[in-house]
């Protein structure tokens, strides 16, 4: 019989992004969305970001990571990703809690956007006050 690899299920989420991580022991290959990790983001501060929870507890290239991630923009996504992976990483091991803790990689940002009100131009801009 074949052996069963262990499977791990997180979500991550930043603003309105969500990202559904799936993690399993492998070769350190990261694809989000059928994507290539490079391909998905271009940009280098935003694959930084994602690496970050691997560089920190020292486990680069003891995962495959598989994401699904949807809504927000880029760098929102980038940060839902790294949510998740981090989440992961400690279902796989509960000794990784405190570094990850103590960076503040485990707390989800919990902030949003400000609606728009009544009679502003947005949420906080007021049309110029005229006293005559």
């Amino acid at each position: 019989m074949a052996e069963k690899k262990i499977t791990i299920w997180t979500t991550g989420k930043r603003k309105t992004a969500v990202a559904r991580v799936r993690m399993l022991p492998g070769g350190g290959t990261i694809t989000i969305n059928t994507r290539a990790l490079e391909d998905y983001f271009p940009r280098d501060t935003a694959r930084m970001r994602i690496l970050e929870p691997f560089e920190l507890t020292e486990t680069k290239g003891h995962y495959d990571v598989i994401v699904s991630v949807s809504g927000g923009g880029i760098s929102a996504q980038a940060d839902a990703v790294r949510h998740g992976i981090s989440r992961a990483l400690i279902e796989a091991s509960e000794g990784l809690r405190p570094a990850l803790r103590k960076a503040g990689m485990l707390t989800r940002d919990p902030r949003e956007v400000e609606r728009k009100k009544y009679g502003h131009h947005k949420a906080r801009k007021r049309p110029q006050y005229s006293k005559r």
